[in-house]
């Protein structure tokens, strides 16, 4: 028997069920990717189920799916009716015909909700169209029937979805006549306003955590800002509570400037904290005449809290100069009671409890430890004084002149220079070079401060640095090359241009630098010079 062959149904496009050809991996109505897999319907398992209309009677089991199996009497009340707030359920015969036990009504014959807060029952069931019946019918168009995809969009042509009732698993959403529904209703798709918040359609979005009330407050007047995010508050241990960035300690940069004195220091770029610290003051002779003092200390990095170090050795040596030059006292003296003065806050710093200042608490505490080295511009004289490698050097103002180098280091290689077994070049060359034989701190062999005291006949600056400065100008050539021509007029400027000139060198170690500059007038007499 011939049997006829029918054409097979074309694929189509699950976005706009447009026919594809074979092989198309994207359709070319809409370009939908054929490719991807399609997301599985979400677990939303009820289907609505609309109720027997009032003028319908209830089916048997063998009736399922046939419209209008029997009419009620009029007066009778219909199954599911609420009245005075109650459902009132019919009642069941204890047999039919045939001695079966009557079917037993499931609840949802009535009125009731799904599980997304949705009525059972559909528009058709409010204009009497029958639930059962078929799709198409009269009933059906009379009642403007539910229609059910589950694609989230209406069905073609205004029939009923295929499939829809027996996907019992999808997502179903009722696309049907929204007039129907009630004025006002939103589009498919879209959240009504007012509506109900468990309604589960398009839940609002989580709150913007950095809008949410967790969020810190703002900065108090008076309080830090925040340097990166510009808006969090900065707490007691230097981050922002905001982005959680570290903040620049207060000590990380430092800048001073008096009317004949200035200094700058800087981490620089290798270290984590600056070890350095400095002073700067002034004062009078019981002559009247002017007394600048800068004191510049460099804590030892191999030691224990090597910055409170550096800052203990600078309050002291600057306060003990300040109370004995007003009194009289011979400004080298003065500089040697105030290194032996430096030393002994060096030595307290020692007899605390290990880790009593809260940092370095779990390395090997040792003695903490610097370097000092002051200058004292009075009376027509330079007085130096030092312990370590830290240096003064004299810049004269002519730079035709030649310049000098104060001091001499405490350090590995000046002693092989001194002993003649290296020559300047070849000791500093060395890996040892920069060996410190001479310090302040409780495990120094012995203190020996070093002073001198020089009366310059031409007008000057003196540079009083750390090494984390003249490693990058050692000579004294270097150092003049380095400093601004208008240093002695802008000693800050100057200060904060030296500072640069070791950053952009590399910046290997913290760098800290005080000029002060000297002026000789006419008649040969040399004092700090006076503000302009």
């Amino acid at each position: 028997m011939s049997q006829s062959h029918q054409q097979p149904a074309l694929p189509t496009c699950p976005g706009c069920e447009e026919p594809l050809d074979a092989g198309d991996r994207f359709c070319g109505a809409c370009g939908h990717d054929l490719s991807a897999v399609p997301t599985g319907p979400g677990d939303r398992p009820t289907v609505a189920v609309a109720a027997p209309p009032a003028g319908q009677a209830e089916a048997g089991p063998g009736d399922a799916g046939r419209a209008g199996a029997g009419t009620p009497d009029a007066g009778a009340p219909r199954a599911g009716a609420v009245e005075g707030g109650a459902v009132r359920w019919p009642a069941a015969a204890e047999t039919d015909s045939s001695d079966v036990p009557a079917p037993v009504h499931s609840p949802a014959d009535v009125p009731g909700t799904d599980s997304d807060g949705r009525p059972l029952t559909g528009p058709g069931a409010e204009s009497g169209g029958g639930a059962g019946a078929a799709p198409g019918g009269p009933a059906h168009e009379a009642a403007g029937a539910v229609r059910v995809r589950h694609d989230h969009r209406a069905a073609p042509g205004g029939g009923t979805a295929t499939g829809a009732a027996a996907d019992v698993g999808g997502a179903a959403r009722t696309t049907g006549d929204r007039a129907a529904a009630g004025a006002g209703a939103a589009p498919d798709g879209a959240a009504e306003p007012g509506g109900d918040p468990d309604s589960g359609d398009f839940p609002l979005a989580a709150p913007d955590p950095r809008t949410a009330e967790h969020a810190p407050a703002a900065p108090a007047a008076g309080e830090k800002v925040c340097v990166a995010c510009r808006s969090g508050r900065v707490d007691p241990d230097g981050y922002c509570e905001n982005c959680g960035h570290a903040q620049p300690r207060e000590r990380d940069h430092m800048e001073q400037e008096l009317d004949t004195v200035a200094a700058v220091s800087d981490r620089g770029l290798r270290h984590h904290r600056n070890e350095d610290s400095f002073a700067v003051s002034s004062t009078a002779l019981p002559d009247g005449s002017p007394a600048v003092v800068a004191i510049v200390c460099d804590g030892v990095s191999s030691a224990s809290r090597p910055d409170e170090a550096s800052a203990a050795a600078a309050t002291a040596a600057n306060e003990a100069l300040l109370a004995s030059l007003p009194r009289g006292t011979h400004p080298q003296q003065a500089m040697h009671e105030a290194i032996v003065a430096a030393s002994e806050a060096v030595n307290a710093l020692a007899q605390e409890p290990a880790g009593a200042m809260g940092h370095d608490a779990h390395r090997h505490q040792n003695a903490p430890a610097c370097t000092l080295v002051g200058a004292v511009v009075a009376g027509g004289l330079l007085i130096v004084g030092w312990v370590g490698d830290s240096r003064v050097y004299w810049v004269p103002e002519d730079r035709t002149r030649p310049t000098a180098r104060l001091t001499e280091d405490d350090s590995w290689a000046a002693q092989m220079v001194a002993a003649g077994l290296m020559n300047e070049a070849e000791a500093y060359a060395d890996d040892r070079a920069h060996a410190i034989t001479g310090w302040l701190g409780a495990d120094a062999y012995e203190l020996e401060p070093h002073t001198a005291a020089f009366k310059p006949d031409r007008s000057g600056l003196v540079v009083v640095c750390t090494d984390g400065l003249w490693n990058y100008a050692e000579s004294g050539e270097e150092m003049a090359a380095a400093v601004p021509a208008d240093a002695q007029e802008r000693p800050l400027h100057a200060a904060q241009v030296l500072v640069g000139h070791a950053l952009d060198g590399g910046g290997h170690d913290n760098v800290t630098v005080a000029l002060l500059p000297f002026a000789v007038g006419p008649d040969g007499a040399g004092s700090a010079r006076a503000s302009v």
